[in-house]
C-alpha cells in the first residue's frame, strides 16, 4: 500500500501533487514576501501539517551538511548540528543515496547505524525522525529533517504529504541559491566559512589532506563535546593546534 502510494505521488499523481506543492509556496511566500523568511515560513508550516514536533533544513554538498537554513526549535538544530559536527546521521544517508531515510524508532535502530550521532539526539528529546533529500538528478541540494518527540512511523498520506514539503523546500532552496525570486540571498543560521577555514589550518599543521582534516575536526569536537564551529574559531585564533609537536590542543 505505501509503495503504491508513493508511485502514484511521483507517478499518475504528479498532477494533483504539483497542486499541492504550489499551495505550500504559495502559502510560504503569504508569510513571507519579502522572500527572505521563505524557509523558516515553509518549515513552521511543515510542523503545522504533519504530526512531527520540529523540521530542519539543511544546505548539503557532495563532502556532507554545509550550513543549516531552518530550524523550528532547538532539538531541530541540535540534530542538525550533530549531523553536521560528525559527518553522520539520517540527513547526511539521505542526501548521499537520494532516497528518504525513515526512522521511527531511534532508540532501537540509531545506536548500531550511527553511533556517535544516536546519542546526542535521544538526548536532545528525539525519538523519531525522517530525511527527506533535496535535489534535482544528482545534484545535491540539501535535506529537509522532520523529528518526533514520540515513536511512530508517517502514516502513508502524511509520507506523501511530506514529499510535497520536500518537493517545495527544493524549490525554495534553488532560488535562494540563484538568487531568484529572493531580492536578498537568505543566510545560513549557522557560519560554517570558519570551519572550512580551520579545516585548510589543520590540514597544514597536520600534514594531512583536507578530507582527513576535516576528519580530526570532527573527532576532537566530538571528544571534547563542542560545537565544531566553536572549535574552528578557536583552530583560528591559535589557541588549539594539530601539530603533532605541540601539546596546545
Amino acid at each position: 500500500m505505501l509503495i503504491a502510494k508513493l508511485a502514484w505521488h511521483r507517478g499518475q499523481g504528479g498532477d494533483v501533487a504539483s497542486r499541492r506543492v504550489a499551495e505550500i509556496l504559495r502559502a510560504a511566500w503569504a508569510e513571507s514576501p519579502e522572500g527572505t523568511g521563505l524557509p523558516a515560513s515553509l518549515a513552521a508550516a511543515c510542523v503545522r501539517s504533519l504530526s512531527v514536533s520540529g523540521v530542519g533544513m539543511a544546505l548539503m554538498t557532495d563532502q556532507g551538511p554545509a550550513g543549516i537554513i531552518a530550524a523550528t526549535d532547538g532539538a531541530a538544530m541540535e540534530l542538525e548540528e550533530l549531523q553536521f559536527t560528525l559527518g553522520e546521521g539520517p540527513c547526511v544517508d539521505a542526501s548521499h543515496s537520494g532516497r528518504p531515510v525513515l526512522q521511527p524508532d531511534l532508540a532501537r535502530t540509531a545506536p548500531l547505524r550511527w553511533p556517535a550521532f544516536a546519542g546526542g539526539a535521544l538526548q536532545a528529546g528525539v525519538r523519531a525522525l525522517f530525511a527527506f533529500p533535496l535535489q534535482v538528478g544528482a545534484i545535491r541540494v540539501g535535506v529537509l529533517d522532520l523529528y518526533r518527540d514520540r515513536v511512530g512511523p508517517l502514516s502513508a498520506d502524511e509520507l506523501i504529504e511530506a514529499l510535497s514539503f520536500a518537493d517545495a523546500a527544493t524549490l525554495v532552496l534553488l532560488n535562494v541559491q540563484a538568487g531568484y525570486p529572493v531580492s536578498m540571498p537568505v543566510p545560513v543560521l549557522d557560519d560554517r566559512a570558519e570551519v572550512h577555514q580551520a579545516t585548510g589550518v589543520v590540514s597544514v599543521q597536520a600534514g594531512v589532506g583536507l578530507a582527513e582534516a576535516l576528519v580530526l575536526l570532527r573527532a576532537r569536537a566530538f571528544a571534547d563535546e563542542r560545537p565544531l564551529g566553536n572549535l574552528a574559531s578557536d583552530v583560528l585564533a591559535g589557541t588549539v593546534s594539530f601539530r603533532k609537536d605541540d601539546d596546545t590542543g
